[in-house]
């Protein structure tokens, strides 16, 4: 198992940063950097959770969002991917912070293939720093906006 925990600070309310994290429109893949639209389906949804395929040619995933407002967390769980197997996923917690919103990162991946083994191994070592890069970027963009 391979897991990482960063945060990152935007200007952005916690609802402003959980309906970008939560919105499954077309335009997703224009927000998120590792997620293209041949990659991206809505498998159903409903209040407070989604079921969806997200990636890009190097891996793909199906998850479960499911999220609350009120706590200020979202959950992802894979259910399926090329990558990574069982008990792999992400936990946000939104936290009102002065100007806008702390984003408590954490991500667990728990490699399937050799790909996502090898992957895997660099989450602890490069991911907090990769990812929250990342991170910044896609809520400075949401800020923008």
């Amino acid at each position: 198992m391979s897991s990482t925990t960063f945060t990152v600070h935007t200007t952005l309310s916690p609802s402003e940063v959980l309906d970008l994290f939560t919105d499954f429109g077309p335009d997703r893949a224009d927000r998120w950097p590792n997620l293209d639209r041949s990659h991206f389906e809505v498998h159903d949804q409903g209040p407070g959770w989604a079921e969806v395929t997200e990636g890009n040619k190097m891996g793909w995933e199906r998850e479960r969002y499911s999220w609350d407002a009120a706590a200020g967390t979202v959950t992802i769980d894979t259910l399926d991917s090329n990558l990574w197997g069982p008990g792999s996923g992400w936990r946000y917690r939104l936290t009102p912070a002065g100007d806008g919103t702390d984003v408590q990162v954490t991500l667990t991946r728990h490699g399937k293939s050799l790909q996502g083994k090898i992957v895997g191994a660099l989450i602890p070592v490069a991911g907090g720093w990769a990812l929250g890069r990342q991170f910044s970027s896609v809520l400075r963009k949401a800020e923008s906006r």
